[in-house]
């Protein structure tokens, strides 16, 4: 093979690596919006839901369920596969190796939610008791360590990517990361403390963490030639 076969040959790999790279952080910065647009849709146009008294999980359950369940597995799996994408361009930097795993561990715990439905409560959907049920079913259960799974791995994902940020001398972004992060930090606290409107502490708190990450694979994407 000739020195400009040989070339043309390594130029033509790293092309693809840099757009199949692209492509993954393409998904990840997907991710956030297409699950907070659905869920959000949902909430505004389901009859009896009611974002201040229900969590957007409860909107897996009722005739339209299905739409929720996807959304929530089809967010993780973008989530996943663009956490792939996070580790290569986020190699050999602080905070490189663990917030691709986290946010790869938060893509599992959105896919687990889909997969497990939480119980009818509330009076949501229609028919259901008002209040939240005596016992709960063991796939209730599994959505809520999901969630505890999707939730804890975005709050440090959000504080790494921080650390990344102010260790690369871009002080916005790392304020933005640790703002996102305790956004999702105090939401969910003040949702399990029982605190009044709970639940959309909670959606606002999740909304922008995921957000936040998706904004980071954003931003390397467009550095990607």
């Amino acid at each position: 093979m000739t020195a400009t076969a040989v070339h043309t040959t390594a130029a033509t790999t790293a092309t693809n690596a840099r757009v199949s790279t692209r492509t993954l952080l393409g998904f990840a910065a997907a991710a956030a919006p297409l699950w907070a647009v659905v869920s959000l849709g949902q909430a505004a146009a389901r009859d009896g839901f009611d974002i201040t008294r229900h969590p957007l999980s409860a909107l897996s359950n009722g005739s339209l369920g299905w739409l929720q369940i996807t959304n929530f597995v089809l967010a993780g799996v973008l989530t996943v596969i663009g956490s792939v994408g996070l580790r290569r361009v986020l190699r050999g930097t602080p905070g490189g190796v663990w917030a691709p795993r986290l946010v790869l561990l938060s893509g599992i715990g959105l896919i687990a939610a889909g997969a497990f439905v939480m119980d009818p409560a509330d009076g949501f959907p229609a028919g259901a008791p008002e209040g939240m049920p005596t016992a709960m079913t063991w796939p209730s259960y599994a959505h809520m360590a999901a969630g505890t799974l999707t939730f804890t791995s975005l709050i440090a994902a959000n504080y790494v990517l921080g650390r990344h940020f102010s260790r690369a001398g871009e002080r916005g972004r790392a304020i933005v990361s640790r703002i996102a992060g305790t956004a999702l930090l105090l939401g969910n606290g003040w949702a399990m403390s029982g605190g009044t409107a709970g639940t959309l502490t909670l959606a606002v708190g999740a909304i922008t963490a995921m957000v936040s990450v998706a904004a980071v694979a954003a931003h390397y994407r467009s550095r990607e030639i």
